[in-house]
């Protein structure tokens, strides 16, 4: 009796760890064909526990966005050492595979926040392309008072980030960056003093201002 209350135990604490170290799919950017249209995170509000792995799918066609961590306060201003993707830009006609970028969850005690800080042809956080993890499910500070707070929104940050956020990390810019796809403002691995850096791209022509549509 005593083995076989082990060997649960040892066999519940794996299926426990099983579904802690899970990956959330989602996607960056729609069409117009799509319901809410080309600016959204499908899906834009989910809950991920500690090791998950938010992996974030350049599927807009065409497109260009980015995954930029912000507060609740200020959604569309990029948080001093936050996480960020740079803006990425799928060309008509669309690529494949899709670049992806894989965040994991490092601290699920605090809802992480982010947002796209495209400016062109519109702000796309005051269009409504913010999303949550873990966000509380009422109240005062709930997703949706976040996009309400977005949506109120007049100007969005256009600072670089880096790789590494709070709550929230990823180990590598988006990738495969294949024929067509253009990565713009590439974050630094760790967060500068200022919580800025200096925006490049693959390219090393392309700059934010004549690569920023979409």
């Amino acid at each position: 009796m005593t083995l076989f209350s082990n060997l649960l135990c040892l066999a519940l604490a794996a299926l426990s760890v099983q579904a802690q170290d899970t990956t959330v799919q989602v996607q960056v950017g729609g069409t117009v064909n799509e319901r809410g249209g080309i600016y959204q995170f499908t899906p834009s509000n989910f809950n991920a526990n500690n090791g998950s792995v938010i992996s974030f799918e350049f599927t807009g066609n065409p497109g260009n966005h980015s995954i930029t961590q912000s507060t609740f306060s200020s959604p569309c201003q990029p948080l001093s050492g936050g996480f960020d993707s740079g803006w990425v830009l799928i060309p008509n006609g669309g690529v494949s595979p899709s670049p992806v970028w894989n965040l994991t969850v490092t601290d699920d005690s605090n809802p992480i926040w982010f947002f796209c800080k495209q400016l062109l042809p519109t702000p796309h956080c005051a269009a409504g392309m913010v999303g949550a993890i873990n966000a509380p499910t009422s109240g005062s500070n709930s997703f949706d008072s976040f996009l309400n707070n977005a949506e109120s929104s007049t100007t969005s940050g256009q600072q670089v980030g880096a790789l590494v956020g709070q709550g929230a990390s990823a180990s590598a810019i988006p990738g495969p960056l294949s024929s067509g796809v253009t990565l713009v403002g590439t974050p630094s691995a760790t967060p500068s003093v200022s919580g800025t850096s200096t925006s490049t791209s693959t390219s090393g022509t392309t700059s934010i201002s004549s690569a920023a549509y979409t």
